[in-house]
């Protein structure tokens, strides 16, 4: 099985938004200070990268 672009693109979204999920899950249960502000952001900014990348797929 060979991948191409869009089967890279969709890995790339998949794995983006399991570690989104996961910062956002540490973020909201286990650092419930400052430090889960940071967690939160960057675990936003990880849906932001997936979103981006779905929206290549089939255009690159």
């Amino acid at each position: 099985m060979s991948m191409n672009k869009n089967t890279v693109l969709g890995w790339a979204t998949f794995i983006m938004i399991f570690m989104g999920v996961l910062l956002v899950a540490l973020a909201v249960f286990k650092y419930d200070e400052i430090a889960g502000y940071g967690f939160g952001a960057v675990g936003l900014g990880f849906f932001a990268n997936a979103w981006v990348f779905n929206a290549l797929k089939g255009r690159v």
